[in-house]
């Protein structure tokens, strides 16, 4: 039976996240619908990370085996012709039966755009997180950089995480302004549930003041959710790559610089 992956993008906004529900209102539901009235059978599928309420994905990967024989071409046409706007498949490549767009992977990268500005912008409602607060960043870079490598997270993981171990490796954590945006770029080897939104939140806690940089590396050897800063809003973050090993054969699956350039 052919296995098929599928890059996919979508606005977070109109949706209560990735992960179907009975209610049927996240994106998993509504492409599975949509695979369904294309092919005229029954799709399941599996992403390579699970998004939350009002997260975007500009580059989730999503596989799926069907017996249903098709172009690649015709599948990105087809299923989008049943997709709402705020959901599109960008591609699609029939891949070995040994690739799992989550198990496969290697590593996750996510951009968070949080607009540095006295007053909210009614531009950027559900597209970026807002500090009223100016921010340090050359702070929170400091801070940022205690995160970096292998370590415990639990101090930046939500209590309903089910993820086996707490215990994940940061390759990357950018923080750069780009006019009124701050644009943190983070990769990791995979991520907790809510992980990012809550190394944002500890992070602008830095940039305004109400901690030190020195509080970073504190709250991870607190291990303890309940020490660190609120969860950060989701408006402002994007999935924006996932990383496989090259003899997959997929596209250029990397839209980071997409979101972090505004592109």
């Amino acid at each position: 039976m052919p296995r098929i992956a599928l890059g996919l993008s979508y606005d977070g906004a109109p949706w209560l996240g990735w992960q179907t529900q009975p209610h049927r209102r996240t994106v998993q539901d509504r492409l599975e619908s949509a695979l369904a009235a294309f092919v005229g059978q029954p799709m399941a599928t599996i992403c390579a990370g699970r998004t939350d309420t009002g997260v975007h994905a500009a580059q989730q990967i999503v596989h799926l085996d069907t017996e249903v024989l098709r172009p690649e071409q015709a599948w990105v046409r087809g299923v989008n012709a049943h997709l709402p706007p705020s959901i599109a498949v960008r591609w699609a490549r029939e891949v070995p039966a040994d690739f799992h767009a989550r198990f496969s992977a290697r590593s996750r990268s996510y951009v968070y755009l949080l607009l540095d500005d006295p007053v909210r912008s009614p531009l950027w409602t559900g597209r970026a997180g807002w500090s009223f607060r100016p921010l340090d960043l050359e702070a929170m870079r400091t801070g940022a950089a205690h995160l970096l490598g292998e370590h415990d997270f639990s101090s930046f993981r939500s209590s309903e995480c089910q993820a086996a171990s707490p215990v994940r490796t940061m390759h990357e954590l950018g923080i750069e302004r780009r006019g009124r945006l701050v644009v943190f770029t983070l990769r990791a080897n995979a991520f907790l549930h809510h992980m990012v939104r809550n190394i944002v939140g500890a992070l602008v806690y830095v940039g305004q003041g109400r901690q030190p940089a020195g509080w970073m590396p504190a709250l991870l050897a607190e291990r303890n959710r309940t020490k660190a800063a609120p969860t950060f809003s989701p408006d402002g973050l994007y999935l924006t790559a996932v990383g496989y090993p090259g003899d997959y054969g997929l596209p250029s699956t990397d839209a980071t610089d997409e979101i972090r350039l505004g592109r």
